[in-house]
């Protein structure tokens, strides 16, 4: 079942599960485009197929926060945002080790391998421009809580960036040098941006799983 955090005529802010994928791709498994397609088709009861328009993405491991358009109106004006940085993506994520520095801004160029589907890091030459920052929220038994707040969203931003420093997020299977099986530590909890159509604020959160990795650091987020 889903878990809508925000509805309204012209957006769908829902919970993406980890390992559900964004849309529909070979592995077959049901993905968060048609699911939430069959849930408005079925709590409005409309005819033949429904629009929604999907315009920003998650990692298939990673869980949290997504906003889906309604509407076409919807759609091009959260797209616009995005490619502007305007809509505020913030993350929580737990380190493998503990970073040099307890905040900070993370800047790097990255390019993408599309036939390995990995990311590393470049030069301003070749690649693109990737900027985060970050804050220690709690380190406990050599791994490090931290709240991540995106200036950019290239692909596999979060995970490269930490990893190039020596501080892999645990269980990242792809970046991790030695991962530990389970599930990679990230989630999308907030995701701010200004209405497309009431120009009003917008601000959704949501919470991590009751699971490993997340309960090592369950009690400090559980009051965001």
């Amino acid at each position: 079942m889903l878990n809508i955090l925000y509805e309204d005529n012209h957006l769908l802010c829902v919970e993406k599960p980890v390992n559900v994928p964004v849309q529909a791709d070979a592995s077959g498994d049901e993905d968060m485009l048609a699911l939430c397609k069959a849930y408005l088709k079925e709590k409005y009861h409309k005819p033949g197929n429904v629009w929604l328009g999907l315009v920003h993405r998650l990692d298939r491991p990673v869980g949290g926060v997504m906003v889906f358009a309604r509407t076409d109106k919807a759609a091009g004006r959260l797209s616009d945002q995005i490619r502007r940085d305007a809509v505020q993506k913030d993350y929580l994520a737990i380190l493998d080790g503990v970073p040099k520095e307890k905040s900070g801004t993370l800047t790097d160029w990255l390019i993408k391998d599309s036939h390995t589907n990995t990311v590393r890091v470049t030069d301003a030459d070749h690649g693109k421009k990737a900027v985060l920052d970050y804050e220690t929220l709690a380190v406990k038994n050599g791994k490090t809580l931290v709240r991540i707040h995106l200036h950019t969203g290239r692909s596999h931003q979060i995970r490269v960036q930490f990893a190039s420093r020596g501080t892999p997020l645990l269980n990242d299977q792809r970046y991790h040098p030695h991962p530990s099986r389970g599930q990679i530590a990230l989630f999308a909890y907030r995701l701010s941006f200004t209405h497309p159509v009431q120009k009003s604020p917008v601000t959704v959160t949501c919470l991590p799983p009751h699971t490993a990795p997340w309960t090592l650091f369950e009690e400090i987020y559980e009051n965001f």
